[in-house]
C-alpha cells in the first residue's frame, strides 16, 4: 500500500525522505497578485532600461571602448585558445569539470531521496554568500551552490594551468574570471537564491517592484550609469553629522583649500602637522565622526593640524598635472602654514596616492635644496608599484591609451569609474550583496558613514591621472629614479628625513608587500609598521575601539614574511605607536594657535566648500 504523503511528514515512495513542509515557503499563494506585481516590476525595469539608453542615444556617454568588457573578452580568449588548440587538452578540461558534476548530481539525488546527507568534499569551501541554511538543506539550492563552486574553481584552474601567457595577461585573466564567477553566483538571481525566492513568494513579488524602482533611480542618479547605493545617503550631511572637527579654510586656490583646525589643548607642538590626502577620494575619511576622526585625535594630542582639501576638478582643470599638484597643493599648503603659524618646518602625512605625491615632492625638494618637511608619515602608500595588486589589471598601454582618449574628450576622468574599479577589487563584498539587497529584496541599505564617504567620489584631471598611471603603475619610474618633475630627475634615496611607513595587512589597493618594498628605497631611517585589516579600516582605527592589531620592529630586509616573523605584535591601534614616534620630533610646546593666526582671514568653516562638490 502506498505511503500516505502526510505520514510523519514524508513524501511518497519516489521520495521517501521528502518533507512537503520544507517547500511551503516556496509555493505561490496568490498567483494573480504575483502576476500583477511581476508586471509592475517589468514596467519599472523598462524605466531603468530607458534611463540607461537615453544618454547613449543622445551621445552623452562617449567611447564605449572604455568598458572593461572588451578587454575581458580579449584576455579570456587567450586562455580559451590554449585549452581548445589541442583535442587532448579540451578533453582534459571537460573531464575535470564533468566528473565533478556527476559527483554533485549523485549526492543531490541521494539527498532528495531522503538518504542521510553526505559530507561535501573539502573542495567545496563555505562561502558567506551561501549562509542561508537552505543552501545546504534544500536539494535544489544545494545543487546550484555546489555546481557554481566547482565551476568557479575549475575556471580558476584553467587560468592557472594555461601555458604561454605572460604574467600581466595571466593576472588579468585570473582577475576577470573572479569577476565573472562573482557575477554568475546563484546568490545573485531571484529564482536561485532561497532568501530572495522566499521573500518574493511572501510579498507576492512586491520586493521586485520596489527593487526595479530603485534600479531605475540609481541609473538616473548616475546619468545613465548604475550608481549602486551602498548606504542611505539621506542620513548624512557634511558639517552636520560627518566631518565635524571645528576648523577654518585659511587659504584657497584653483586646486585646493587648506584647512586649519581649532586647538583643543592650551599648548601645542611647535612643529605643525600637514595631511596630504588622496585626490581620488575626499579628505574626510580622516574625519568621519568624532569617535573615528584621526584629525580630531591628532588635535586632541596637541598637534596644530592642517589638511589639504582637493578641488573636485572639471574641464577648467584639465591641464593640472603632478607638478601643479605639487606646487599648488603641497607647496601652497607649506606657505599657508608658515604664514599662519610662523613655522617654516612641518611634519607631513600622506595617505594613499597623496603619500605618493608627498614622496615625489620630498625627492624634488631634496634636489632643489628645500628643507621644509622634517618628517614624513606614509599611510597605505606605494612608491614602488612592482606588487601593486589587482589595480594593475586596468593598466597596460592599450587601456591607458583608451583612458587618455576618453579624458581628452570629456575634460576629466569620472570618479564613478574609479570607484567602480575599487569596488571590483572586492566585488563579492562591495557589489553583489548590494545588488541582491537593493534590487532583488527591495530593501534600502542601512546608513553607514564609511560607505557614504566611499560613494562620494571625485573626478580627476586628464594631465594628473595620465601622469600617475604612466609614471607609477605602467613604468614604475619613481622607484627606479626615472620620474621627472619640474625639470628634475627624482631619487627616493635623496629623502633622508625620518619616515614612518604604515601598511595594512589586507589592503587591496596598496598591498602590504608593495608598501614594504618601498620602505627600502628611502635614504634615511624608516620605521615600517604593519596594521591589521584593510586600506581604510586598518588606517581609520581609533584606539578606543580596541580593534585589530599592529606589528613593529621587524628587520627591513628580505621579504615581508621575514619581517613579520621577526616583528613584535601589539593589540589595538597603531595611532598610539605613531604618536610616540612623532611626539619627540614635533618640538617643544608652544601656546595653542587659532586658525589663520593674525595674518590670514578665515574663508569658510571646515570642512570647506570644495569638499561639497559631488561627482
Amino acid at each position: 500500500m502506498a505511503q500516505n504523503s502526510g505520514d510523519k511528514g514524508t513524501g511518497g515512495p519516489e521520495f521517501p525522505g521528502f518533507d512537503p513542509k520544507a517547500v511551503e515557503a516556496y509555493i505561490v499563494k496568490d498567483p494573480h497578485e504575483m502576476a500583477m506585481n511581476f508586471a509592475r516590476a517589468m514596467e519599472n525595469l523598462g524605466k531603468a532600461a530607458s534611463e540607461w539608453l537615453a544618454p547613449r542615444e543622445r551621445g552623452d556617454i562617449p567611447d564605449p571602448a572604455l568598458d572593461p568588457l572588451s578587454d575581458l573578452i580579449k584576455t579570456l580568449s587567450q586562455v580559451t585558445e590554449y585549452w581548445i588548440s589541442e583535442p587532448q587538452r579540451t578533453l582534459q578540461a571537460q573531464t575535470l569539470l564533468f566528473s565533478s558534476y556527476m559527483e554533485i548530481w549523485t549526492r543531490s539525488l541521494s539527498q532528495f531521496g531522503g538518504a542521510p546527507q553526505e559530507s561535501e568534499p573539502a573542495a567545496l569551501p563555505r562561502d558567506k554568500r551561501f549562509a542561508d541554511e537552505d543552501w545546504v538543506k534544500n536539494p535544489f539550492f544545494a545543487f546550484m551552490r555546489q555546481v557554481f563552486t566547482v565551476t568557479a574553481t575549475w575556471a580558476e584552474t584553467l587560468v592557472a594551468e594555461a601555458q604561454g601567457l605572460d604574467e600581466h595577461t595571466r593576472h588579468k585573466a585570473a582577475f576577470y574570471v573572479k569577476q565573472v564567477t562573482a557575477a554568475l553566483s546563484p546568490a545573485n538571481f531571484a529564482i536561485t537564491n532561497p532568501e530572495v525566492y522566499r521573500a518574493t513568494v511572501a510579498s507576492h513579488g512586491a520586493n521586485l517592484v520596489t527593487g526595479m524602482k530603485m534600479l531605475a533611480e540609481d541609473i538616473m542618479a548616475g546619468g545613465g550609469e548604475l550608481r549602486l547605493r551602498q548606504t542611505d545617503a539621506s542620513k548624512f550631511a557634511l558639517g552636520l553629522n560627518i566631518a565635524l572637527t571645528p576648523g577654518k579654510v585659511v587659504a584657497r586656490n584653483d586646486l585646493c583649500e587648506v584647512l586649519q583646525y581649532e586647538p583643543t589643548t592650551e599648548t601645542v607642538f611647535k612643529r605643525p602637522l600637514v595631511i596630504v590626502p588622496p585626490w581620488i577620494n575626499k579628505f574626510y575619511i580622516l574625519d568621519l565622526t568624532p569617535q573615528k576622526s584621526f584629525i580630531k585625535w591628532c588635535v586632541d594630542r596637541g598637534h596644530t593640524v592642517f589638511v589639504i582639501s582637493w578641488v573636485n576638478p572639471d574641464r577648467r582643470h584639465a591641464a593640472k598635472g603632478w607638478e601643479a599638484y605639487m606646487h599648488e597643493g603641497i607647496d601652497f599648503a607649506l606657505d599657508t602654514i608658515e604664514t599662519s603659524t610662523g613655522e617654516r618646518e612641518v611634519d607631513a602625512i600622506g595617505y594613499c596616492v597623496g603619500g605618493t605625491l608627498l614622496a615625489a615632492t620630498l625627492a624634488f625638494h631634496a634636489k632643489t635644496n628645500v628643507k621644509r618637511i622634517a618628517s614624513a608619515t606614509f599611510l597605505a602608500t606605494q612608491v614602488d608599484f612592482t606588487h601593486a595588486g589587482d589595480l594593475k589589471v586596468f593598466v597596460d598601454e592599450a587601456q591607458v591609451s583608451t583612458i587618455e582618449t576618453y579624458m581628452n574628450a570629456t575634460g576629466y576622468f569620472d570618479g564613478s569609474k574609479m570607484a567602480a574599479a575599487f569596488n571590483m577589487l572586492r566585488a563579492s563584498e562591495l557589489i553583489w550583496p548590494y545588488v541582491v539587497n537593493n534590487y532583488l529584496k527591495g530593501q534600502e541599505p542601512l546608513p553607514f558613514d564609511l560607505l557614504y564617504w566611499n560613494s562620494d567620489s571625485t573626478r580627476m584631471t586628464p594631465a594628473n591621472h595620465a601622469y600617475y598611471l604612466r609614471n607609477c603603475y605602467l613604468d614604475n619610474k619613481l622607484s627606479n629614479g626615472l620620474m621627472e618633475l619640474g625639470g628634475e630627475r627624482l631619487s627616493l634615496k635623496d629623502i633622508v628625513i625620518p619616515v614612518y611607513n604604515l601598511a595594512t595587512s589586507e589592503d587591496h589597493i596598496a598591498p602590504a608587500k608593495s608598501v614594504f618594498l618601498g620602505s627600502s628605497l628611502f635614504g634615511g631611517s624608516v620605521d615600517f609598521v604593519l596594521a591589521g585589516s584593510g586600506h581604510i579600516a586598518g588606517v581609520v582605527n581609533p584606539p578606543e575601539r580596541r580593534k585589530y592589531r599592529y606589528w613593529t620592529d621587524g628587520q627591513l630586509k628580505d621579504t615581508l614574511e621575514d619581517w613579520v616573523a621577526g616583528s613584535q605584535e601589539h593589540e589595538g591601534s597603531w595611532w598610539t605607536h605613531w604618536q610616540d614616534w612623532i611626539g619627540p620630533k614635533a618640538g617643544d610646546q608652544v601656546p595653542a594657535r587659532k586658525p589663520g593666526g593674525s595674518a590670514l582671514t578665515a574663508l569658510a568653516d571646515a570642512p570647506g566648500t570644495y569638499v561639497l562638490v559631488r561627482d
